[in-house]
């Protein structure tokens, strides 16, 4: 099974990206999706998020905009709350994976943010980095709702610079020459992995049905 990692800065279509995959029959792992299952109402991390930074959980769930301001360019705060989410991100993206295997699925995705950043490229068999113009990317982050230009640059700050990710890639997918020319760089890479076996999983000494961890 080949283990392809997603990922690309703020507003560079990732999810677009990810979106397209699906249609295409591909499994796809949204990290983002899981953060907010784990920090929603009665989520696997919101007792410990609560007890890390008080005040900040509200009816059972954790305030996001409220865990925001306490983690924002704070770097040990925000060490603070990977330390309690990124282990269970990666639990269940272990269990998308063997739910993967057993059906014997020849490509998933993991789609993670964080790729490089979290070290996460290590897990996968080939990176794949959505990438467009600064200017592009700049209007469409700023044009979310509640979004700054300061809080814009401080996200950026905090993840790998675009050039850096599409130096590393696998594969660079563009995403601001229209849906119909991203759509077609995602056919490539499916096209380039056909056929290939994934050096990521199964892990050495799995077999499904015992148990193995992820």
């Amino acid at each position: 099974m080949i283990v392809l990692g997603l990922t690309g800065s703020i507003g560079m279509g990732k999810s677009t990206a990810a979106a397209m995959l699906r249609r295409m029959g591909v499994p796809v792992c949204d990290s983002d999706a899981i953060v907010h299952r784990l920090l929603g109402r009665g989520g696997g991390a919101v007792s410990a998020i609560g007890a890390a930074f008080p005040g900040v959980v509200v009816d059972g769930a954790v305030d996001r905009r409220a865990l925001g301001a306490q983690v924002f360019a704070n770097p040990p705060a925000l060490r603070r709350l990977e330390a309690i989410v990124h282990p269970r991100v990666r639990a269940a993206q272990g269990r998308f994976l063997r739910n993967a295997a057993r059906r014997r699925t020849s490509v998933v995705v993991l789609d993670i943010p964080l790729l490089f950043e979290s070290g996460g490229d290590r897990r996968v068999d080939r990176t794949v980095v959505v990438s467009a113009p600064a200017s592009v990317q700049r209007a469409r982050v700023l044009a979310r709702p509640g979004m700054t230009a300061e809080k814009f640059a401080g996200i950026l700050a905090q993840q790998v610079p675009d050039g850096e990710k599409r130096r590393r890639a696998d594969h660079v997918i563009a995403t601001g020459l229209g849906r119909a020319v991203t759509r077609r760089g995602l056919r490539r890479v499916l096209r380039d992995v056909k056929g290939r076996r994934g050096r990521q999983w199964p892990p050495r000494g799995y077999q499904p049905g015992r148990g193995n961890h992820a």
